[in-house]
């Protein structure tokens, strides 16, 4: 009776993720491997919920609308709670004489996150596998433990897996995984010991945020 209720908060949580990208029309990689495969929703129901069978009628979006969605199609894709998201806003609209401008210092902000790192250096499949997996204290940040997945990453900062989860099934064979893997250029990759290296800030070509990063500080202005 427990295993059925858990299989099926389960699949009720990952229906709720993919709802999410067909509602904001973009695909957000939010299940990790399955986003990739013929089974993601994105390919097999390109349309938003309820809208084909219903045959809802597509409304024009308002500017405010437009607005809303630009901030929910970013915060779902870093993964973070409305709070968050909107402290990282914020603090950047309180800020003055900035030397870049508000979009860039937002999206170096969030792919500096801990969680973000993890992911790209495809120690994790996703970021909320990679939030799970810091919250469980795999990780080490230059040789110490950090739990906090928003926990900002600096140059030459050097992240790794804890020697004892190493040999824990999740980790096993992940070498031989990580090799075909290419990180972003402002990461390094040791796929024998299994650790990274910031090396430099991120290169927003290679971000490419799927979202208008303007009309989020529009959003939040008001």
């Amino acid at each position: 009776m427990g295993v059925d209720r858990e299989n099926r908060e389960e699949y009720n949580m990952q229906n709720t993720k993919c709802k999410i990208c067909r509602r904001l029309g973009v695909k957000l990689f939010l299940k990790g491997d399955r986003c990739m495969s013929p089974k993601c929703a994105m390919i097999r129901k390109a349309y938003p919920p309820g809208g084909k069978k219903t045959g809802r009628r597509r409304q024009s979006i308002t500017e405010y609308g437009k607005e809303l969605k630009e901030k929910q199609k970013l915060k779902n894709w870093y993964n973070l709670q409305e709070k968050q998201f909107r402290n990282y806003v914020k603090d950047i609209l309180k800020k003055k004489n900035m030397e870049e401008d508000a979009a860039t210092f937002l999206i170096k902000k969030l792919e500096q996150r801990l969680d973000n790192v993890i992911f790209r250096l495809g120690f994790a499949s996703s970021r909320a596998q990679a939030r799970q997996l810091i919250n469980h204290r795999h990780f080490l940040v230059n040789d110490k433990i950090v739990n906090l997945p928003s926990y900002q990453v600096r140059k030459n900062d050097k992240i790794s897996i804890r020697p004892s989860s190493v040999i824990k099934g999740f980790f096993q064979n992940f070498s031989a995984i990580l090799k075909k893997y290419q990180p972003p250029s402002w990461l390094k990759l040791d796929s024998e010991k299994l650790e990274g290296k910031v090396i430099e800030k991120p290169n927003l070509e290679e971000t490419s945020p799927p979202a208008e990063i303007s009309t989020i500080f529009e959003y939040y202005s008001k």
